[in-house]
């Protein structure tokens, strides 16, 4: 009888070991057709935005509670945007005029709730197209490198009339220009013809950047984004910091990590049409001393922050440089 049990157990052991190693086998199987792309950078240098515009590339419809939300965060970003000028503004003792004072109220709590379905509200129209051709506010604006105050408002006071019709629905390009602060991890996942993407999108706030560890496993490329308009411009939440140096710090230490010494990184310079216009009247060489280009030329501009990252990407005891693939967009 004792042999028997054994029997039984030996037996029931290696059925055991074989679903084991049949689930293992079939786990590698489905790994082997995942590639899972971790999307890095500072604050506001577009990874959202990539993530929106990916989502429209592979037909990956949004659903109409992401609609809904789309329309209500541009709502919020129209309003919290003419607060956070308001708030420049004043801090920098730019007087609004008299007629716009009575809309000043309006600003010190939060925006109306907006149920689903319902339009945006009609009392705000007035006023914020009124506030927005003040010259304190356009005065406040153009010094909106100093305060990180976003840089979408001008796409949405150009529209504001379109936003507040009843039957208002957010475009394509609507749905790109809006802001909302990345925290924690988000993934999605697109059907590739012979594998899965998992692409992950994490905060890039310094507050967030504590949870980018969880991502780091079995990355198979990092899609690394920078703001090239943000060479002048200041972080969200440290005023007194660069947000092109923000950058090059994270860069300098994602190339440099342990995680990611077999890693393909691509380089991803972004915001090239604002850049190529903020150029004109902010000089590279004031932010960066060792910029030898002409100012106003967007071509040197570019060339010497990729210069400038792929310096940053080398290391000196590496017996062959891993290739950073780099574009511009």
């Amino acid at each position: 009888m004792g042999s028997c049990i054994s029997s039984g157990g030996d037996s029931a052991e290696l059925q055991a070991n074989k679903e084991v190693e049949k689930h293992m086998k079939e786990t590698r199987h489905h790994m082997a057709q995942q590639v899972k792309v971790l999307l890095l950078g500072s604050g506001d240098s577009g990874k959202s935005t990539v993530l929106k515009q990916m989502k429209l590339i592979h037909n990956v419809a949004f659903t109409p509670q992401e609609m809904e939300y789309f329309r209500q965060l541009v709502f919020s970003n129209i309003v919290l945007g003419m607060r956070a000028i308001l708030d420049a503004a004043e801090e920098w003792e730019l007087d609004i005029n008299d007629d716009n004072e009575k809309y000043m109220p309006m600003f010190d709590d939060s925006p109306d709730d907006i149920r689903d379905g319902d339009p945006l509200p009609q009392r705000w129209l007035e006023p914020l197209k009124s506030l927005w051709d003040d010259p304190a506010v356009q005065k406040a604006r153009s010094r909106g490198n100093e305060a990180a105050l976003p840089e979408n408002l001008p796409y949405f006071y150009k529209s504001l009339d379109r936003f507040f019709t009843p039957d208002y629905v957010p475009n394509v390009q609507d749905i790109i220009r809006t802001r909302a602060r990345t925290t924690g991890i988000t993934e999605t996942v697109f059907k590739l013809k012979n594998h899965d993407m998992h692409m992950l999108d994490v905060g890039g706030q310094k507050s967030e950047r504590r949870k980018w560890i969880h991502c780091f496993s079995d990355v198979t490329t990092i899609l690394f984004l920078v703001s090239l308009s943000g060479y002048d411009q200041c972080l969200i939440e440290d005023k007194d910091a660069n947000q092109m140096q923000d950058a090059m710090a994270i860069w300098d230490s994602i190339c440099h990590s342990q995680w990611f010494k077999s890693t393909s990184i691509i380089l991803f310079l972004n915001k090239t049409d604002l850049f190529e216009q903020k150029i004109k009247t902010s000089n590279i060489r004031t932010f960066f001393p060792d910029y030898e280009g002409d100012q106003g030329d967007a071509k040197a501009g570019k060339d010497y922050f990729k210069r400038r990252f792929l310096k940053l990407s080398a290391k000196s005891n590496r017996q062959k440089e891993r290739e950073i693939y780099t574009q511009c967009v």
